[in-house]
């Protein structure tokens, strides 16, 4: 007879998220894993996944944070700066098409039209987009983010456009206020604090002047939001560390 322990899943539950506190307090483990990352981005890793043949620019490992956010939280309005080729924006609106939801909203300063007709081209999943060909920062932006959401605050936000700390930080105090209590502000890429200084893409942003810079900054000025630790503690390997905020209160 098999002593095998047959968990309850509130016991399976306990389990893993005990298990997951171990595995982020393993401190040679966690800097392996950084390790393997900053090795794998120079082959693009995080710009291997698809979803409905358009590119995701992010590791499958936060896509699937993601799924478990808007599966706990089923947001009506999906708000993410930096569309890329798309591929996020169609894999938000798989989740809506199952979860239920209204609209996604995509943000970026470069849309070109073979990728609006491609995201064009899916039926109901396009049906819930609407991209704006703008700066995230800019009021007209905001203006029209306004005028699709109205006072709905069951909204939640992705910033993953220009990393630089002033835009992030920009970004942060200008789309907090859309949303409520137990919705998830996102800020993506806080993983380049992390990275060596010396990495093989130059970018504007760098040690010092990056996402989790702005991010911890925006903490400070603003106690409504918290840092999703359980979420956090589960990531080994993740572009997005420290980056999901939950909403505290209204």
């Amino acid at each position: 007879m098999s002593d095998k322990k047959l968990y309850t899943r509130e016991e399976f539950e306990e389990l893993r998220n005990n298990s997951a506190g171990r595995m982020a307090a393993y401190e040679k483990l966690q800097a392996d894993a950084l390790n393997v990352l900053v090795k794998a981005d120079h082959y693009r890793w995080i710009h291997q996944t698809n979803w409905f043949g358009e590119p995701i620019l992010n590791l499958p490992q936060d896509m699937f944070a993601l799924q478990e956010i808007i599966f706990n939280t089923r947001p009506k309005f999906i708000i993410e700066s930096g569309v890329a080729w798309g591929g996020s924006l169609l894999f938000y609106s798989t989740l809506m098409e199952v979860l239920g939801g209204e609209r996604i909203i995509g943000i970026d300063t470069y849309i070109p039209d073979d990728l609006r007709r491609r995201l064009a081209s899916h039926g109901k999943l396009s049906e819930r987009l609407t991209l704006i060909n703008g700066s995230s920062t800019e009021q007209d932006t905001i203006s029209q983010v306004k005028a699709i959401v109205g006072n709905c605050r069951e909204v939640m936000v992705m910033l993953d456009s220009y990393h630089t700390h002033e835009h992030v930080l920009k970004e942060l105090r200008l789309y907090s206020p859309l949303i409520g209590k137990d919705f998830y502000l996102v800020c993506g890429d806080t993983v380049v604090e992390d990275v060596p200084k010396q990495v093989h893409r130059s970018r504007p942003w760098g040690h010092g002047n990056n996402p989790k810079t702005a991010l911890l900054q925006f903490l400070e000025e603003n106690n409504r939001f918290e840092v999703d630790q359980n979420l956090k503690n589960k990531l080994l390997f993740t572009c997005n560390a420290d980056g999901y905020l939950r909403c505290r209160k209204d």
